[in-house]
């Protein structure tokens, strides 16, 4: 994702961002499974790559008040939303924001003296076509073993086929792509010794959810 995609990202949200967690949360599945699974420490730094508004940030915020929490997102327009969020939920001591691509943020950028323990991909992914770089990108953030979690559109192998065909056309006016490849990916790294895979399908592949241990 270039500079290029920051105007982009503003220009899609600049509006939506009013109205994107009212109308996402119809379709948006499996979001709150991994926030209820996320296996939060005390004093994990927890980042968010692709945060939106920062409803999840928030929710996780409340459910564990002994973690920090950090969100990046291209979209500037998108994390005023975000910051109103944090602000009404007062959570504001515990999750903190910063305008950054997938490929450049880093904990030092929020002042911190370690690497991220835990990154969350949320429906984030599957905009981006850097979605390797980003993801190569984002294991180096994170400590030896720090997880990845990603929850994302599936194939809907289990799905009508005029499902399918409709929610393609639907996620096509967001640029909005299914990437099995990503799934690919981390079975490669799994296989190479760099950390461990689990993946689970969401509501007969609608969706999906995948967790990634780096190597200690």
């Amino acid at each position: 994702m270039t500079s290029n995609a920051r105007v982009s990202m503003d220009r899609m949200y600049r509006h939506q961002r009013y109205i994107y967690d009212l109308t996402r949360k119809y379709y948006l599945f499996g979001r709150d499974k991994l926030i209820a699974e996320l296996p939060v420490q005390a004093n994990d730094l927890i980042c968010e790559v692709g945060c939106g508004t920062a409803r999840n940030l928030v929710l996780l915020a409340k459910r564990h008040p002994n973690a920090k929490f950090y969100g990046v997102d291209a979209s500037a327009e998108m994390l005023k939303t975000a910051r109103l969020s944090i602000e009404s939920s007062s959570v504001g001591h515990l999750v903190k924001l910063a305008t950054a691509l997938s490929t450049d943020f880093t904990s030092e950028q929020f002042g911190l003296a370690r690497p991220f323990d835990r990154l969350i991909y949320s429906y984030s992914l599957s905009m981006m076509d850097d979605w390797r770089e980003a993801l190569e990108y984002g294991l180096t953030q994170l400590r030896p073993g720090g997880t990845i979690h990603v929850v994302d559109f599936g194939d809907q192998a289990g799905l009508p086929g005029w499902f399918k065909r409709a929610l393609k056309s639907w996620l096509d006016q967001f640029h909005v792509r299914f990437r099995p490849e990503i799934r690919a990916y981390f079975e490669e790294q799994d296989k190479a010794g760099r950390g461990r895979m689990t993946y689970r399908p969401v509501m007969r592949g609608y969706a999906y959810r995948l967790d990634f241990v780096t190597k200690i």
